[in-house]
């Protein structure tokens, strides 16, 4: 289908429901196609949890039960109590 500048200002909507059916809209200037309307396919990415990690990708994160580590974050607790006093 193709239609002037001004039916497709003021056939906008319609216009849009006829690509997403599959129809072909030109936007024609004094009957010379200046304009194809296209259908925009979305991507999406599947989620995936993990600080700096890429799509499909398993990030292992350590250290969370690391007797040592949790020993000096106890340490820094402690010590910053006897700052305030």
């Amino acid at each position: 289908m193709t239609v002037t500048i001004h039916q497709a200002k003021t056939q906008l909507s319609k216009l849009i429901a006829a690509v997403e059916a599959g129809e072909e809209v030109i936007i024609a200037r004094r009957d010379k196609p200046v304009v194809r309307l296209v259908k925009e396919e979305v991507k999406t990415q599947k989620r995936v949890l993990g600080f700096g990690s890429k799509p499909g990708e398993t990030v292992k994160m350590g250290g969370f039960d690391d007797e040592k580590l949790n020993a000096e974050i106890a340490d820094d607790f402690e010590s910053s109590d006897d700052l305030s006093g």
